[in-house]
């Protein structure tokens, strides 16, 4: 973990904190916690896609229904990008 990953970190969690109750589903808020605990945290690429895959579909969902707009959720998953390894994990 470094300085980087840990920021972006940070600003998922105040996204949540902002955004979080008045734009988002406990469930939705849940799955945007868990991405980023295993961007993190991951121990292989496949958990990575797995979380990405997810949250995309979820990010496809908010804007389709007019709920977040597409500056948010790109800065949204951006943020959770950045919240991975910098490298391929093993």
């Amino acid at each position: 973990m470094n300085a980087d990953r840990t920021q972006a970190y940070a600003r998922v969690v105040k996204t949540l904190e902002d955004l979080g109750p008045a734009k988002l589903l406990p469930v939705e808020q849940e799955r945007i916690r868990d991405a980023a605990d295993t961007m993190v945290f991951a121990s292989d690429f496949d958990e990575v896609v797995a979380a990405m895959g997810d949250v995309d579909a979820l990010a496809a969902h908010l804007v389709a229904s007019g709920r977040w707009s597409d500056e948010s959720v790109d800065r949204l998953v951006q943020d959770l990008l950045d919240c991975g390894p910098v490298t391929r994990v093993a």
